[in-house]
């Protein structure tokens, strides 16, 4: 039986206890038309994403916004540009892009690949999300960071905090088995609907937490916002460690869940984060709330190629 099979078992038990909220599939996953006469910033992220002129945005920028904002153009993904596009042009997320491309310049090492910075958001579609993990900054070592938290490129063993969630994957489910040699590639996760996020994007090589401060906050505070405003039939909030609480105090808990803990390193985890049951609680909440199909398959043993490696 799948990790997702199990738990949606589960909670269809819990459901005939409870009173579903909004139970429809549909309307977890679907791309309702807005009501009439309902305001623009109430439509679906589908709805908003198809009547986002990229091209006519994009023709409206200068030169050095232009040049500067090559990489959010061509590979942030477009569900999500609609939202984020005003932090984008801010003088703050400019003045970030001009830092990148001088520390680039210079000769120094930054992590993830410029190509994966945004592929939380291409893995992940603003429609497809079902839960947010909040991370903090990339792994600093060459061949890890890929632009999901957490989540390292094969064939890097899991870190230590990614093992200790395995840990407490397998107290939720017993059945959880680890990926071969010791893997740590959760895009399988991301593809099904996990948003994996950091709240700082890049880093240089070798330097901890070198990249913080610069401008990655802000607009990851929007990515955290526009979910939890655009994704309002309910999704899941997994908030590890005081700065990830920090960044999900103002979400609405009557519309979403956020499940809060100690962060999963070896410096705090034996503090409360083993036994938290944060990935069954999520899929047992999304089955209420959602329907038995929208429980996730917490399985990670696919081969790379199927997970876009």
């Amino acid at each position: 039986m799948s990790l997702k099979r199990k738990a949606a078992d589960l909670a269809a038990k819990e459901a005939g206890k409870k009173t579903k909220v909004n139970g429809s599939i549909t309307s977890f996953f679907g791309a309702p038309k807005p009501k009439a006469g309902e305001p623009a910033g109430k439509a679906t992220a589908t709805t908003t994403a198809a009547n986002f002129d990229k091209e006519a945005w994009v023709a409206k920028l200068n030169d050095e916004q232009k040049e500067l904002l090559k990489l959010e153009i061509d590979t942030l993904d477009d569900t999500w540009l609609p939202y984020l596009k005003d932090v984008l042009v801010s003088p703050q997320f400019l003045e970030l892009k001009r830092f990148l491309g001088k520390e680039i310049k210079s000769g120094k090492t930054v992590y993830p690949p410029m190509k994966d910075v945004y592929s939380w958001s291409r893995h992940t579609p603003l429609n497809t999300v079902k839960a947010v993990i909040l991370g903090q900054d990339p792994y600093h070592g060459p061949n890890q960071a890929h632009g999901l938290c957490f989540s390292v490129l094969p064939p890097t063993p899991a870190p230590p905090s990614l093992r200790n969630m395995y840990v407490a994957l397998k107290k939720d489910y017993p059945e959880f088995k680890e990926p071969p040699k010791k893997g740590g590639l959760l895009t399988p996760w991301a593809d099904r609907g996990v948003l994996l996020i950091n709240t700082c994007l890049t880093v240089r090589r070798g330097e901890a937490n070198s990249h913080q401060g610069k401008g990655w906050e802000t607009l990851m505070q929007k990515v955290i916002d526009t979910v939890a405003k655009v994704r309002s039939n309910g999704v899941v909030f997994l908030a590890w460690g005081n700065p990830a609480a920090g960044r999900v105090k103002a979400i609405n808990a009557e519309k979403h869940l956020v499940l809060k803990s100690v962060h999963p390193s070896p410096l705090s985890a034996s503090r409360g984060f083993f036994d938290c049951h944060h990935f069954i609680k999520t899929n047992e909440w999304l089955v209420l709330r959602h329907g038995k199909d929208a429980a996730i398959d917490w399985d990670l043993n696919v081969d790379p190629e199927e997970a876009g490696v």
